[in-house]
């Protein structure tokens, strides 16, 4: 009778989760966390990744925080504000997701990141950063150091690199607001027009006006659609159009 075969190897749900640790270079001692950081709400279970996604928010921040604030000794509170907005946003948390091959729950599935929006591969993100913190210090040890050095490796680079003025071609809701300021304009105004695509991949359109200008644009987020929004009406004003 042939014997049925036997796989070598751990299962593949905790093979993944092996890769994941490998790539992110730390171990969980509680995989559970993990588990939790990768459970989207849309799976209905009682424990999803959202309050690890609120905890892993403010990690985050203050991580970037530390790391500009050690690498860039001579800037003030505006530069570093600016640049730790330009880096700790949607984008570019989604992209150190799909770096680290990060794999969502969905539905008592596992989704790759071509599954979501960038919105929800952040937030998990943020949640897998929290889910670190609360393993290490489980165990006795440092959790904020430890993430401190996960966002250093991924954000050092840039942020050595960085010069101020850097994200006046990126944060565009604040140039758009100092442009119209200089000319004596008001405020802009921004305004959501639509909202369409499933949940887990919204789509924002959204409105922006100063004085009689106005310009749309959307994108996978309503910050994102607002930002595209503001350089839209930004490139009208440096082509010389003005209020009538």
């Amino acid at each position: 009778m042939t014997q049925p075969t036997r796989r070598n190897g751990p299962p593949p749900a905790t093979h993944r989760l092996e890769g994941l640790e490998a790539r992110l270079g730390y171990t969980f001692h509680d995989r559970r966390l993990l588990e939790e950081a990768l459970t989207h709400a849309s799976t209905g279970k009682a424990r999803d990744n959202q309050r690890l996604e609120f905890l892993g928010d403010a990690l985050v921040n203050l991580g970037m925080t530390l790391l500009i604030h050690r690498l860039q000794p001579t800037w003030q509170e505006g530069p570093m504000s600016k640049l730790r907005g330009l880096l700790v946003c949607t984008d570019s948390l989604a992209a150190w997701a799909a770096e680290l091959g990060l794999e969502l729950r969905r539905a008592g599935k596992s989704k790759g990141g071509v599954a979501f929006g960038n919105k929800p591969m952040a937030d998990a993100m943020e949640a897998l950063l929290a889910a670190v913190y609360l393993d290490a210090t489980g165990r006795g040890l440092e959790g904020l150091p430890l993430v401190a050095e996960l966002v250093a490796g991924r954000f050092e680079a840039p942020v050595k690199s960085a010069h101020a003025g850097l994200w006046e071609h990126k944060d565009t809701k604040t140039t758009l607001q100092e442009r119209a300021a200089t000319l004596g304009l008001g405020a802009p105004v921004y305004s959501l027009v639509a909202q369409s695509g499933p949940d887990h991949a919204p789509v924002f359109r959204v409105n922006v006006q100063v004085a009689s200008m106005e310009a749309q644009a959307s994108g996978s987020t309503l910050k994102k659609a607002e930002a595209e929004a503001a350089r839209t009406l930004l490139a009208r004003l440096a082509n010389g159009a003005l209020p009538s």
